[in-house]
C-alpha cells in the first residue's frame, strides 16, 4: 500500500458526541447560550478533531509551499515567475506579509520548496522538496505526470506527519508560485462543471486584456487535457500545481492524524479541494480561514461545505489569512478551558 492509500485510509469521522458534549460545556459558561457565536463553534470543533476535550493551543506553525508553473509563459500573469524566487528569499528573511502576521499569531513560517525553478541554498526554515523545476504548461499538455502529482502529495503528507510528532497543536497552509490563481481556476471549473469565466478572476491584479487571455488559456487546458472530474487525482496531475499537491498531501495528513489545519485563500482551497474529494472526512480537520477576492473561491468553499472564518477582502495569499484566522480559534479554545460557568462564578442562570 502506497503512502498516500495508507494515509487516506487512517482518516476517521468526527464524534459528533463529543461536539454535543463540548457545546454543553460552552452552554454553562456566564453568558446566555451561543452568544459567543462562532468562537463557539470553533472550540466544539477543534475538540472534535482533537479529540482532547481540554485542548490548549501552544505550538503553531504556516507551512508555505512554492513552485512554479509552466502556464506562465501563456502571459497569465502581472509578474514574471522570477518573482517565485525573489519571493521564497523574502519569506526566509522574514519580510513578507506572512511572516510579519505569523509573528502576531505567535507561529513559526516554514518554506517548502516543492518545485521553485532555482536552486536554494539550504536555509533556517527552508524544506527542499523538489519534484521538479516548476510544471509543465498545461495549455499544451498535461502540467504534471500523475507520478509527479503523488510524489507531491507525499511530501506534503510527510510534512503533516512531522508536525504531528513535533507537537503542532494547530497549523496552516499559505502558498507561493507566480501564475498560481490559473490552475486554481481550472481546478474548480473541472470539479464542478462551471464555465472558466465564472472562477477566474485578476490574481495579481490583471488587466481586461489578460483575464481574457487567462479564460482562453484555461479553456484550452481543459480542452487539450479533459481531466476526469470523478478522479482528482488526474485533475491535480492534468492542470494543477506542485505547490497545490503539497498543500493537498499535507491537509490529507493533518486529517489522518488529527492535527487541526487552517486552510488559507483561493489556491491554498485549490489543495483542500483536490484532498477533500479524494476521501470526504478530509474537511471536517479544516478551517477556512477566509473568503478570497478572487471569485473562484466560494464555489470552492460551497463544493466543501466550509463557511469562511472571516472576510477581509484579501488576496495575497502566502498564509496571511490563515495567520490571522489562528488568533480567532486560540480564542474560542481559551473561552472553553478558562471562562467561568455559572456555579463557579456564583451566578445565576437564565430558568433558576
Amino acid at each position: 500500500m502506497t503512502l498516500l492509500n495508507d494515509t487516506l485510509a487512517r482518516i476517521q469521522s468526527l464524534d459528533g458526541k463529543l461536539q454535543d458534549e463540548t457545546q454543553l460545556r460552552l452552554d454553562n459558561k456566564t453568558k446566555p447560550p451561543g452568544s459567543l457565536g462562532r468562537l463557539e463553534e470553533f472550540a466544539r470543533r477543534y475538540v472534535a478533531m482533537t479529540g482532547v476535550t481540554n485542548p490548549s493551543i501552544q505550538k503553531k506553525a504556516i507551512f508555505t509551499f512554492a513552485g512554479d508553473h509552466g502556464v506562465v509563459e501563456e502571459g497569465v500573469s502581472a509578474f514574471p515567475k522570477e518573482v517565485t524566487p525573489q519571493m521564497v528569499l523574502n519569506f526566509l528573511r522574514g519580510g513578507a506579509g506572512v511572516n510579519v502576521l505569523a509573528r502576531h499569531a505567535g507561529a513559526e513560517v516554514r518554506v517548502v520548496d516543492m518545485g521553485v525553478d532555482y536552486d536554494f541554498d539550504p536555509a533556517p526554515g527552508l524544506i527542499i522538496a523538489k519534484i521538479a523545476r516548476g510544471t509543465k504548461n498545461f495549455a499544451k499538455g498535461a502540467a504534471m505526470s500523475r507520478e509527479e502529482a503523488i510524489a507531491a502529495l507525499e511530501v506534503g503528507i510527510n510534512l503533516a506527519n512531522e508536525a504531528a510528532k513535533e507537537g503542532f497543536n494547530l497549523v496552516g497552509t499559505g502558498e507561493m508560485g507566480i501564475g498560481n490563481t490559473t490552475p486554481s481556476s481550472a481546478i474548480i471549473a473541472a470539479l464542478s462543471g462551471r464555465s472558466v469565466s465564472d472562477v477566474t478572476h485578476r490574481g495579481t491584479g490583471i488587466n481586461d486584456a489578460t483575464l481574457e487571455n487567462k479564460i482562453r488559456v484555461i479553456h484550452e487546458g481543459l480542452k487539450v487535457n479533459k481531466p476526469n472530474p470523478e478522479d482528482p487525482l488526474d485533475v491535480l496531475a492534468k492542470v494543477g500545481g506542485l505547490e497545490i499537491a503539497g498543500i493537498a498531501g499535507f491537509v490529507i495528513g493533518c486529517a489522518a492524524n488529527r492535527l487541526p489545519v487552517v486552510v488559507d485563500g483561493f489556491i491554498s482551497t485549490a489543495g483542500a479541494l483536490i484532498a477533500s474529494e479524494m476521501h470526504p472526512d478530509v474537511k471536517d480537520y479544516l478551517f477556512a480561514a477566509h473568503e478570497s477576492v478572487e471569485i473562484g473561491h466560494r464555489f470552492m468553499l460551497e463544493r466543501m461545505g466550509a463557511e469562511p472564518m472571516l472576510n477581509l477582502q484579501m488576496r495575497l495569499g502566502e498564509g496571511t489569512g490563515a495567520a490571522l484566522a489562528m488568533g480567532l480559534i486560540e480564542a474560542g479554545v481559551k473561552i472553553l478551558n478558562e471562562m467561568a460557568t455559572f456555579a463557579e462564578a456564583g451566578v445565576a442562570k437564565s430558568g433558576d
